[in-house]
């Protein structure tokens, strides 16, 4: 069993875990102590201390969208895109519960809504009443200081004032042609200005440290608006609940229609008159086709963030498949053929340079003229024009080692072949292939990773429904909250990039026969 686990490691690249099995094994307990220390313990503390320079140093930078978030800060927008992915599908159920499932929900949210609406009274009134002795205690600490600013402001601008008329007394008087007594005046001009700066400058730092004392938060007031903040997020998700499953539900929508339908029938069967039964039996019709509608329409769900990660996860494969299906013949054929790389070559040199960003306005153009109508579009061009710019931008890792593979076939391999009278493509998928497959997956395992990187710029420039958009949005945004979010996204990348590298090194490893370890 342990060594079939040891295997499962090497094949997976996550040699650094090792020691743990050996050790749970009672396989020389000193050093496998040795290595988990050196292989984990160390990492474990690096990053611990990566997190306590991040928290130190993070709440004493501050932005435009406030200040840099903190680990907990970050936490917490995490949790809260979370719950608005989780909130959004639960009112995409709502939507089309019906019978008892939407009575027995429908309960539960009159429920809530009872125990929640106390509570959030209970705790607006608490925060007014922090509110208000807040600002009574920023105002005692800030009333002398304000009067402090107003009179040294007023004093700073009489003495600039009376400086400037001094100055244009003296300069009535300056004679006509006297550069010596001109360049004395210049010399009193700057000193004004020098001092006129350096008491605008006091002015301006005594103004921040009252701006620093209205800014100062309470924590008990900051506890009490965060819970009374939560407690109305969630009275207005219970709200929209409460409407999908009444009259906003599909169930009861069609319910209400069928009803309506049955007297436009009935109003039909009696008309009299040509007009009037026309006029009868389109309504019926119209009443028809919009009970249709109904039954076919859905919940309109927003794109929230772990839906956009299923989208970007799926363009980059979408992006990378295309990129390896270009790459690994063309790659076969630079390697079985001198004069087809010699061709390649400085096509490879030109192209393989060129960023992301220079590609994707072209090929969103070129996709936009096969794709008239997006909305109609099997495939949305956003979408496809992402994908094939990661493609452009990662084949190349492939294309390169897959020529390189080919070309190092052993040539005892190859006279075997010949020996044996194998066809080109029995010599091709029988001995080629096989022995380039090692430095063939290793190519694609950049590739891969390089695609992962181009896709976020590509998805930000084109507005395309995924990772990038979302970092976009919340750039655009600007508030603390989206700010936070976006380390979120930091994290999720990373994450995200980890998981499908260790993917290409289990089938990297899984067609290499020398048992090479594989780089981390």
């Amino acid at each position: 069993m342990k060594f079939k686990i040891l295997k499962a490691l090497d094949v997976a690249g996550l040699q650094v875990f090792d020691p743990v099995v050996r050790l749970i094994c009672g396989e020389n307990p000193p050093e496998q102590f040795r290595k988990i220390l050196l292989f984990i313990g160390i990492p474990i503390i690096t990053f611990l201390i990566f997190i306590g320079i991040w928290t130190y140093l993070a709440p004493r930078h501050t932005t435009k969208a406030g200040e840099v978030p903190t680990p907990g800060v970050v936490k917490n927008a995490a949790d809260g895109i979370w719950v608005f992915h989780v909130r959004e599908n639960q009112k995409a159920e709502d939507f089309l519960l019906e019978g008892p499932a939407r009575e027995k929900a429908l309960a539960g949210v009159q429920a809530r809504i009872a125990e929640l609406t106390p509570l959030a009274s209970a705790a607006r009134t608490k925060l007014g009443e922090l509110e208000t002795a807040s600002k009574s205690q920023i105002d005692q600490q800030v009333g002398p200081l304000q009067e402090k600013y107003n009179a040294l402001r007023k004093q700073t601008r009489a003495d600039e004032k009376a400086r400037e008329e001094a100055l244009i007394a003296q300069a009535d008087s300056l004679p006509i042609g006297d550069a010596k007594a001109r360049d004395a005046f210049l010399a009193k001009v700057s000193e004004h200005e020098v001092k006129s700066g350096t008491e605008k400058q006091a002015l301006k730092d005594f103004k921040s440290t009252i701006d620093a004392a209205y800014a100062d938060k309470f924590p008990e007031m900051e506890s009490v608006r965060i819970q009374y903040n939560a407690y109305e997020e969630e009275l207005q998700y219970l709200s929209k609940r409460l409407d999908y499953l009444t009259e906003g539900n599909q169930s009861v929508k069609i319910s209400e229609g069928q009803s309506e339908l049955v007297d436009l029938q009935s109003a039909f069967l009696t008309a009299e008159g040509g007009k009037a039964t026309l006029k009868a039996a389109e309504k019926v019709l119209k009443q028809e086709e919009s009970i249709a509608r109904i039954a076919e329409s859905s919940y309109s769900r927003p794109w929230t963030f772990p839906r956009q990660i299923v989208r970007s996860v799926a363009c980059v494969f979408v992006g990378f498949f295309i990129g390896s299906a270009i790459a690994i013949p063309l790659g076969v054929l630079c390697g079985i053929s001198r004069v087809f790389m010699a061709a390649l070559t400085p096509l490879i040199a030109l192209f393989k340079p060129v960023s992301p960003i220079v590609w994707l306005p072209i090929v969103f153009i070129i996709v936009g003229g096969f794709i008239s109508d997006p909305e109609t579009a099997f495939v949305h061009p956003a979408f496809l024009s992402s994908a094939i710019t990661v493609a452009l931008c990662s084949l190349w890792p492939t294309l390169v080692n897959t020529a390189l593979g080919v070309a190092s076939v052993e040539k005892d391999h190859i006279n075997v072949a010949r020996v044996l009278r194998l066809g080109f493509f029995s010599r091709l998928f029988k001995i080629v292939l096989p022995s380039a497959l090692p430095l063939i997956f290793a190519g694609l395992r950049i590739s891969l990773g390089v695609g992962w990187m181009v896709l976020i710029a590509a998805e930000l420039l084109c507005s395309s429904e995924g990772i990038g958009k979302f970092v976009w949005d919340m750039f655009n945004n600007g508030s603390s909250q989206t700010f936070a979010q976006m380390f979120v996204v930091v994290f999720v990348v990373g994450v995200i990039g980890l998981l499908l590298d260790r993917i290409m090194i289990v089938l990297q490893r899984s067609v290499s026969f020398d048992g090479a370890p594989t780089a981390i």
